[in-house]
């Protein structure tokens, strides 16, 4: 019976867990939550009236796709932002290494929330920039170049520096080096963990809702605004952002294996 239960493996293995042993403890771990939920609504006495929000579940599948959407476009056009970043922080030019530095910290040292509001309503009213989706995507990108550029970062320096001098060696120039020999090697530490930030860019985009972006969390609010029907709405908006970052996260520890 302890082989259903318990795995036994070594220090920084990967855990192999039998199909029985997964199966058995899946249906345990389910049966537990759903008797954790069940207790806690039974004590608040809590009457679920599902049928009211029924009628808005195109405003809700709107709102699923809408995220969706912004947060692989913010993903895109970040990446391209974070290449740039990336390039500044490496590059011999000081005033390049100072600004790429003092952005990256502005960046991940303030919230999203602040940096939302204060690129919405002051950068892009002064710039003439109307569209709210626009705004959303690059708002979204810039936050995330900031941590993209230090996982490229990180990639790239995790590559041997003899890799390097030995390109430089063979007389490659230095886009060749790069292309050929260093991107190749530094791919494996870097597709696990972005793939990762698109799974943390789904659930920021949620903030959006603050300059009125009809995303899957405005549009959860409204239709709680118009049924009074909170956690009918709030349970199945937490079911949204688990179907579309849980397979998401899936793929991301599959990366971190293959390349382990």
């Amino acid at each position: 019976m302890n082989h259903l239960f318990i795995v036994r493996s070594k220090f920084n293995e990967h855990k192999k867990i039998t199909p029985k042993a997964f199966v058995v403890n899946a249906f345990l771990l389910v049966f537990l939550l759903f008797l954790f939920f069940y207790l806690s609504f039974l004590s608040a006495s809590y009457n679920f009236d599902f049928g009211a929000i029924y009628e808005y579940k195109d405003k809700m599948i709107q709102g699923f796709f809408t995220s969706f959407f912004i947060s692989v476009l913010s993903l895109i056009v970040g990446v391209i932002f974070a290449l740039i970043l990336c390039y500044m922080s490496l590059c011999k030019i000081v005033l390049f290494n100072m600004f790429a530095r003092v952005f990256i910290e502005l960046i991940r040292g303030t919230p999203l929330l602040v940096q939302i509001l204060l690129i919405y309503y002051i950068f892009a009213d002064n710039l003439g920039l109307d569209n709210r989706y626009v705004c959303g995507v690059l708002i979204l990108a810039l936050f995330a170049s900031a941590y993209i550029c230090e996982i490229f970062r990180a990639g790239i320096l995790s590559v041997d520096k003899m890799q390097y001098e030995s390109a430089k060696a063979l007389g490659l120039s230095e886009f060749e080096i790069y292309k050929s020999v260093i991107f190749p090697q530094a791919l494996k530490n870097i597709l696990a963990p972005l793939s990762g930030q698109l799974s943390n860019l789904i659930k920021d985009s949620s903030l959006l809702s603050v300059i009125a972006i009809s995303e899957l969390t405005q549009n959860a609010q409204e239709i709680n605004a118009f049924t009074f029907s909170t956690l009918e709405i709030y349970i199945p908006l937490a079911l949204c952002y688990l179907v579309l970052t849980l397979p998401i996260s899936m793929f991301s520890r599959k990366l971190e294996k293959s390349f382990s």
